[in-house]
């Protein structure tokens, strides 16, 4: 028996929830008389196919249900060589890269690509033996704003716990010790500060949790600048292919400034984004996106961070990412975000009218004159104000909550093309609107790129109407500095004394 050839063909497997299509290669044998096609579970992977073998037999294909398998005829054992290194690669793939999201519409190249280029760092990942990295050349320093001894709020005994709960504490404690997280004090070691734990239980899952609740009394804040959430965000303009790893766990601020000393470079180059736990890195083309994602996975390796592959998402055009739906063409909400909150009933006091107005005011570029809308509910969350639910309130309410269901997507500035900017003023408040006329799908069209507004102030209510329209000029161009500075627009106002 020997090959013929090498045929080129699609391979379709039709299914319910859409046909899967893989391209191959296919080897034609001479005096072959085998009807079955062979794929390894690392191939079938590559596709988003998951068999699993166990007693109740099941595969699923994507995110769909699963689905029944039947297995019939299975040989015992298949030997077949492979070296070392195919032999961890199909592992790493098998058993840690199926956690991760990986485009299922990119080619079969692409995704060998991407997978080599994981493979080769993938001690930048979490692992069994590994679930935690003792980051290299990077402390944290706690300080108090108080000096020793410290008082006996700081020096709190353990809560008591239940059988169950000491067993899970004790499990705990003991793999940290392992992982060198926690190390035991020595008997005649002073320590300063000692605060208690808890077991929180979910899904018969433990998780130890500490109350730190007196130590930040006492702690001094680190005032390291976190940056805006809207400028990083419009970085993505007209990115092709989007990555995104968070959910390492460090304090806000040590965690961005420690970002920022190790990706200095890649960060001025504007294709890398760090916000807080997020890390996104954005490209134009295939090739040069498996470059960049080497180069910050190789810094990642070096430091010993870790990154969790089941909060990873590879090679998407689009992906969700800090409470939005980026794409390199527009900005939207993540509809399941707001879903959640406009399905609670009205806020019945203070708190949860303020919980909710914190929230909306997250999208504020999203909500055309969220601020002027708002003004009667700001305004009974004051603490020398009656909470009352007014019609006036319920109705500015129901108007944000219709706002944010219908949010309009923003469109990623083009800084190659003209700007426009409408601004309105009125005894409200003020308001402005970015706008842009860009090509999209062959045809131009006209989409907000940004939303401002605020209150008038006590003696701005005394301007007339042109002095009005002015200051809202003005302040539009000081708020939106980052979009039309060097950048060529024009302003839109119905007031002709501006005009």
């Amino acid at each position: 028996m020997y090959p013929l050839g090498i045929l080129d063909t699609n391979l379709v497997f039709p299914h319910q929830a859409g046909s899967i299509r893989m391209k191959t290669e296919i080897v034609v044998m001479d005096n072959c008389t085998s009807q079955h096609i062979i794929f390894g579970n690392y191939y079938l992977n590559i596709y988003g196919i998951d068999i699993n073998n166990h007693k109740d037999k099941y595969f699923t294909i994507g995110e769909t249900k699963r689905q029944k398998a039947s297995f019939s005829n299975i040989p015992q054992q298949i030997s077949l060589v492979l070296s070392k290194k195919d032999t961890y690669k199909e592992e790493f793939v098998t058993n840690h890269l199926v956690e991760a999201q990986i485009n299922p519409s990119l080619s079969l190249k692409m995704r060998h690509e991407l997978i080599d280029v994981l493979y080769t760092y993938n001690n930048a990942f979490f692992s069994d033996h590994e679930p935690l990295g003792a980051i290299k050349g990077h402390e944290v320093d706690i300080t108090l704003n108080i000096d020793r001894p410290y008082p006996p709020v700081l020096r709190r005994p353990a809560y008591p716990a239940s059988p169950r709960a000491g067993e899970a504490l004790e499990k705990h404690i003991q793999e940290l010790i392992q992982l060198v997280v926690l190390r035991k004090v020595g008997h005649n070691e002073e320590f300063g500060v000692t605060t208690p734990v808890i077991i929180a239980w979910h899904n018969d899952e433990s998780r130890m949790v500490g109350d730190f609740r007196e130590l930040n009394t006492y702690t001094v804040p680190d005032r390291y600048p976190i940056p805006r959430i809207q400028e990083p965000l419009t970085q993505l303009s007209r990115a092709n292919i989007l990555e995104c790893h968070f959910g390492i766990k460090i304090a806000p601020s040590h965690y961005q400034r420690m970002m920022n000393t190790i990706f200095p470079t890649e960060l001025s180059e504007e294709w890398l984004i760090i916000y807080i736990d997020y890390i996104i890195i954005y490209s134009h083309s295939w090739s040069l996106h498996l470059e960049r994602l080497e180069r910050v996975l190789h810094k990642v390796s070096e430091v010993n961070i870790k990154v969790p592959l089941n909060k990873c998402n590879f090679g998407f055009e689009e992906l969700k990412a800090l409470g939005h739906i980026v794409s390199g063409l527009s900005l939207g909400i993540d509809k399941n975000k707001v879903a959640a909150v406009l399905l609670k009933p009205i806020p019945q006091d203070k708190k949860e009218m303020l919980s909710f107005l914190d929230f909306s005011s997250y999208y504020i570029q999203h909500l055309k004159d969220f601020a002027i809308i708002a003004k009667s509910l700001y305004r009974i969350c004051n603490q020398q104000t009656v909470f009352e639910r007014k019609q006036e309130r319920i109705k500015a309410y129901e108007k944000i909550r219709k706002a944010l269901k219908e949010a309009p997507l923003l469109l990623m500035p083009d800084w190659n093309i003209p700007f426009e900017l409408y601004i309105d003023a009125g005894g409200d408040g003020l308001g402005a609107a970015l706008h842009q006329v860009q090509i999209i799908d062959d045809k131009p069209t006209e989409g907000p790129v940004f939303y401002i507004s605020r209150q008038i102030k006590p003696t701005e209510s005394r301007y007339g109407a042109s002095q009005m329209e002015c200051l809202c000029l003005v302040w539009a161009l000081e708020k939106l500095h980052y979009y039309l500075d060097g950048s060529v627009f024009k302003v839109i106002t119905d007031c002709n004394a501006v005009k």
